[in-house]
């Protein structure tokens, strides 16, 4: 069997407050798509943060296609692994093109410049994710969602094994949330392996080889999407009841919210129980 391009063992962080995640076990495979699923505030973000190395020291064992993450240098960790965070970095005075190019960095020599060739590599990932005509333009100039697509590209362009996604989405039009997980799929058949942050049951349902819930800082649930995205699972992560059921047109679950109406008309039209 291929080595898993992330391999967690008792995974344990904690902030100042004593806030984190504790005890997280989780592997992903090379080819794979996994979803960290869970209501604000869970410590999906967190769990992101400490396996792409940028929250420590931490408890137990991470190890990245292969080698421990605290053993790595910041340039061996960003050949292995890519992160698209929550913040896209409006901030920083770069063009589309030069943000994305930025993913070139832990592959060059020392002081070395960009070569033709990583050029070439960022404008085909803004292609990849639909912002190639965005190329010259400044970041602080675009709409969170061209941004968001320029941070993709720019993990894109870092050709990595694993790639690590905090809510990738956020910010993504209906159009471009389906792009995007279709790119991530067709990445994971080319050998890649994908965590994602979702917030959206039903992308990760469609999506997701695996899903992981987490609440409390710990994974409570994990294994196949159909088999995590019950009823009674998703009610007890997420403190509210749901309706589970298959789409007709894809084979995949469906999940939506029961509102406080639906559940009072379910309560009145269930039978009387038998005395």
């Amino acid at each position: 069997m291929a080595e898993p391009a992330l391999a967690a063992r008792g995974v344990g962080f904690a902030y100042r407050d004593g806030h984190g995640v504790a005890e997280v076990d989780l592997e992903v495979a090379p080819g794979e798509v996994v979803g960290l699923l869970g209501p604000n505030g869970a410590g999906k973000s967190t769990l992101i943060r400490v396996l792409a190395g940028v929250l420590g020291p931490y408890r137990g064992s991470i190890r990245v296609c292969g080698d421990e993450l605290s053993g790595l240098t910041r340039r061996e960790l960003a050949r292995r692994l890519a992160v698209v965070p929550q913040e896209s970095g409006a901030e920083v005075p770069f063009t589309a093109l030069e943000t994305a190019l930025l993913g070139r960095h832990p592959h060059l020599a020392g002081l070395a410049f960009e070569s033709d060739r990583d050029v070439e590599l960022a404008r085909r990932a803004l292609a990849r994710v639909g912002a190639a005509e965005l190329a010259h333009r400044p970041l602080a100039e675009l709409s969170s969602g061209e941004r968001q697509r320029v941070v993709v590209a720019r993990a894109l362009a870092q050709d990595t094994p694993l790639l690590l996604l905090d809510e990738p989405t956020s910010f993504l039009d209906l159009r471009y949330q389906v792009e995007l997980f279709d790119l991530l799929r067709e990445l994971a058949r080319g050998g890649r392996a994908v965590v994602a942050v979702l917030h959206d049951l039903n992308l990760a349902a469609e999506y997701c080889d695996r899903v992981a819930l987490v609440a409390g800082g710990r994974i409570v649930v994990a294994g196949a999407t159909a088999e995590a995205l019950t009823y009674a699972h998703l009610t007890r992560v997420y403190g509210t009841e749901v309706y589970v059921d298959v789409n007709d047109l894809t084979g995949a679950l469906v999940v939506t919210p029961l509102s406080a109406r639906a559940r009072e008309r379910l309560r009145r039209e269930q039978p009387a129980a038998t005395p």
